[in-house]
């Protein structure tokens, strides 16, 4: 009798194939792309919501710590989105927020999410806004997204899109890869300015 296959193995076999798929010149335009909103002077405001919520937090810590970049995380004011949400809805809650900060040319957007918005099919409303208002504004759109056919992908100035291994696993393996590349970008040297606290010990 076989031995059962280890799901632990397969998930990692599969994370695998993910990075030998993964577009590397898509992760060093992104990088550029970055860099040129810092150059300029502009803000980094990082969406995404859920796991990419969450994304948005730490990304933020990063990209300002590490990259020496002005960024904010939208959703960590959560009395703010709250009062949005119960005063103007939830489709407005990223867009509105960005109208406050006065969100301009020189700004940049990353994105987080895993089908990237669809209008269409009234999905990720609240992000499909933010990107409308981002590039009618003439800002700048970084995405990080498991769907190429989603509006992220399509209006994103870069857009770095995860390779759907298999479909039920689109959104771990997703979610996963994107903490992974945000990494990169905050290590890549078109962006770090300061090292990080453990490189910095240990090669003293």
């Amino acid at each position: 009798m076989k031995p059962p296959v280890s799901f632990a193995k397969t998930f990692l076999t599969y994370c695998s194939q993910v990075i030998d798929q993964i577009d590397a010149n898509a992760v060093d335009a992104a990088a550029m792309t970055l860099a040129a909103v810092r150059k300029r002077g502009g803000r980094l405001f990082i969406v995404g919501s859920g796991g990419g919520a969450g994304h948005a937090s730490h990304a933020t810590c990063d990209f300002r710590k590490l990259c020496d970049m002005e960024a904010y995380a939208p959703y960590d004011n959560v009395s703010e989105l709250t009062a949005r949400v119960n005063d103007e809805g939830w489709d407005t809650t990223l867009s509105n927020w960005l109208k406050t900060s006065r969100f301009s040319r020189n700004d940049g957007l990353l994105v987080f999410s895993v089908g990237g918005g669809n209008q269409d099919k009234n999905i990720s409303m609240n992000l499909v806004n933010a990107m409308r208002l981002a590039h009618e504004s003439s800002g700048t759109i970084v995405a990080i997204v498991g769907k190429d056919g989603g509006y992220a992908a399509q209006v994103a100035d870069a857009a770095i899109v995860i390779p759907t291994i298999r479909s039920e696993l689109v959104t771990p393996l997703t979610e996963g890869f994107q903490a992974v590349i945000w990494h990169l970008l905050v290590s890549h040297p078109a962006l770090q300015v300061n090292p990080a606290k453990w490189e910095s010990v240990t090669q003293s």
